[in-house]
């Protein structure tokens, strides 16, 4: 009670009792003011006449200038002070505080601790107190919304180990919210919860308060943030205006930052998951129950008896069809005339390669727009490296190729004629080369010679043991397909009519 320090309405008070006619043992007998103390206080009273009952007590700036006695001790030198500029200096330098204290031990011989600079900074370093002020949220009129960090969970039916994060979003009027634990913060995760979130509620508000998340900002900006394609879509379907934080200002949705830490510290510990579902399950019951019936600090209400009295039937009805969820991506045409998107492929007309597309994602369908203008439409895949392609959004070379495969090369052939299946046949069993190509080129001599001249060029070629392409083509060029086989070859005239080694039928008998 000695070293205690009295409060100056505790001093009048005990001033109030001695005016009163109580003695120093009576004061301290109730605890307020031990008789040292008080004996003290009374001589300093009966000097100042503050135990005259007809004259009112002081002020408490006039007792606290008479009261207020010198320090017996006056607070120590810091051993970093002389050096404050240069402490200063370094620090806003972005230097390290081990550095900087390592640096003055080396550079001027320092002898103070670690701890003499810290708290020397942290004395330089004061901002003045943050002001806030009390926002009114009218019903209905906005629902903050944010992501967190939420729980790892193992399934113990596959073994999967997921990594999770909540989605909160909270009715800032009536402070009722919808959580929900996902495994992602893709943008078909992102409408998805909203929309459930909407149904929970049973309509939607004016607009939506969040921060700067890939999946709902493309490009955060102070005054003019650019919506994600496929938000802007939501929210114009569920009639919601979309207001975006300013970057590294989460205070301005307060609310559900406050609600994010309450489901962390409240929901998600000491709590065992054996699932997904089975997290989700018990997280909507923890909102239903514990959350939605505490008495919350701010309205001194229950968050659910507060929706349903002051907020529910303020908000917007849900639209009879609800909007179809779909994700907006750009990506160029390869040169493969596919794009990518969710490591699947899809095909778009090869009139557009190099060229920026636009990719509309449902559920079920991939859409693909070149300047507003639908030209590709596929159904969605979910395998990675899956491809979905559309033969007239190749090239025409390439669909000849593709087309042309060694069946239809086989049947246009026994169309042509035997010799010419022959020659087909002998192509394809080669053992090196494949030679799809070859036979398709052979093919296509039909068209400038005739199937009749095609077939007497492959005989030609075959009875001579020449069965390739090159060869047929040389034939035709030549017009060779058009001689008489039965008849003698005429020798050139530098053989003199006859060769050197022929002989005739007669002279072998």
């Amino acid at each position: 009670m000695a070293n205690r320090r009295f409060a100056m309405h505790e001093i009048r008070h005990v001033i109030a009792r001695m005016r009163l006619g109580e003695s120093d043992r009576d004061i301290a007998r109730a605890g307020a003011m031990g008789r040292p103390k008080a004996a003290q206080l009374r001589v300093l009273a009966l000097e100042q006449g503050w135990l005259d009952r007809s004259q009112p007590l002081p002020p408490n700036d006039v007792l606290e200038s008479l009261l207020q006695l010198p320090r017996s001790t006056q607070p120590s030198q810091s051993l970093a002070k002389p050096f404050a500029d240069q402490i200063c200096t370094w620090a806003d330098e972005g230097i390290q505080i081990t550095t900087i204290h390592q640096a003055l031990v080396e550079r001027y011989g320092f002898t103070g601790s670690y701890d003499s600079v810290r708290r020397l900074l942290k004395s330089h370093q004061k901002s003045a107190p943050v002001a806030t002020v009390f926002l009114d949220h009218p019903p209905a009129e906005t629902a903050q919304i944010d992501f967190g960090a939420g729980p790892v969970i193992t399934d113990v039916h596959t073994g999967e180990v997921m990594k999770t994060w909540f989605f909160v979003m909270t009715l800032p009027c009536s402070k009722h919210m919808y959580a929900e634990l996902v495994t992602n913060q893709r943008v078909e995760t992102w409408l998805g919860c909203h929309r459930r979130a909407f149904e929970y509620f049973g309509g939607t508000p004016l607009k939506t308060v969040i921060d700067n998340p890939k999946c709902a900002i493309t490009r955060a900006c102070y005054y003019e943030p650019e919506v994600q394609r496929a938000y802007a879509e939501f929210a114009e379907g569920y009639s919601f205006l979309v207001s975006a934080c300013p970057p590294r200002d989460p205070q301005k949705k307060g609310v559900v930052e406050s609600n994010i830490k309450y489901v962390k510290n409240s929901f998600a510990k000491l709590r065992e998951f054996r699932s997904l579902a089975d997290a989700n399950r018990q997280l909507h019951e923890w909102v239903m129950g514990t959350a939605g019936n505490r008495i919350h600090g701010t309205t001194k209400q229950k968050p659910l008896v507060r929706f349903a009295e002051m907020e529910k039937d303020f908000l917007r009805p849900l639209p009879d069809i609800a909007p179809e969820l779909a994700a907006w991506a750009s990506a160029k045409l390869h040169g493969n005339c596919h794009v990518q998107f969710e490591k699947a492929f899809y095909s778009a007309p090869f009139t557009l390669v190099h060229k920026s597309l636009w990719l509309r994602a449902t559920e079920k369908t991939v859409q693909i727009f070149h300047e507003q203008k639908l030209v590709a439409t596929h159904p969605r895949l979910s395998k990675p490296g899956a491809r979905s392609t559309v033969q007239d959004h190749l090239p025409p070379e390439a669909t000849a190729y593709l087309m042309r495969d060694p069946q239809w090369c086989l049947a246009q052939a026994e169309k042509i004629g035997e010799r010419c299946l022959e020659l087909v046949h002998d192509l394809f069993a080669h053992r090196v080369l494949d030679n799809l190509r070859a036979v398709q080129g052979l093919l296509q001599l039909q068209g400038r010679y005739g199937k009749r001249r095609l077939e007497a060029a492959c005989a030609r070629a075959l009875d001579h043991g020449a069965g390739t392409y090159r060869n047929v083509k040389n034939i035709l060029e030549k017009g060779l397909d058009q001689q008489n086989l039965s008849l003698p070859i005429a020798l050139p005239d530098a053989y003199g009519g006859t060769s050197r080694f022929t002989r005739n039928s007669d002279m072998l008998n």
